[in-house]
């Protein structure tokens, strides 16, 4: 499976937007992981593809800042989806 690429940062938005549904996978992944307590190097290596030992300041942006986007897609991104309006 290939992953689209990415940002080091998604784009932050009230929104869902494009990046978003790009990465709806990736975002899944990421919440799995996080609720298996999977460590968070070996999460960004298999899932982004980047070495958290040679680049460990941009793996760890990678990483908290997709992550933090999976979450807010969980707690209500999800119901743009769904056709839901915004409350």
């Amino acid at each position: 499976m290939s992953t689209p690429s990415f940002e080091d940062r998604p784009l932050v938005t009230e929104h869902v937007n494009a990046y978003d549904e790009r990465h709806l996978t990736t975002y899944l992944r990421l919440l799995d992981a996080a609720e298996e307590g999977v460590d968070w190097r070996d999460v960004v290596s298999v899932i982004f593809g980047i070495d958290p030992e040679r680049e460990p300041e941009r793996a760890k942006i990678i990483h908290e800042s997709h992550l933090a986007r999976a979450r807010w897609m969980s707690a209500a991104g999800y119901r743009q989806l769904l056709g839901a309006r915004p409350q």
